[in-house]
């Protein structure tokens, strides 16, 4: 675009202002009093799960299954070198090729 073909101040601002006026004009009105679908006629999202992270910031707290899963990993036993080096040697990771051990 050279300087001849830019449209003067505010015309471009105007346009888009305009296209917006036009589509908001399309879009059906949002009444809160009216009755929207059930939970029978559309699929519900589940929310997703707080992560570690998230709790351990203070976003969220901590499920039961949470804390349930933390106790059993600090009930169980520690691994020796050896076997966290059996694990890793027997483990062909993600490309299942044992000559790369994870």
């Amino acid at each position: 675009m050279n300087p001849t073909d830019t449209p003067p101040d505010g015309d471009f601002s105007r346009l888009i202002e305009q296209q917006l006026e036009l589509a908001a004009a399309r879009l059906p009105a949002l009444h809160p009093a009216e009755v929207h679908p059930a939970p029978e006629d559309h699929e519900e999202v589940a929310v997703a799960h707080p992560s570690l992270e998230d709790v351990l910031l203070g976003n969220a707290e901590p499920t039961q299954e949470m804390l349930e899963e933390l106790a059993a990993l600090e009930a169980a036993p520690e691994l020796s070198e050896d076997e966290l080096a059996r694990q890793a040697l027997a483990d062909g990771g993600a490309d299942e090729d044992p000559s790369t051990p994870e």
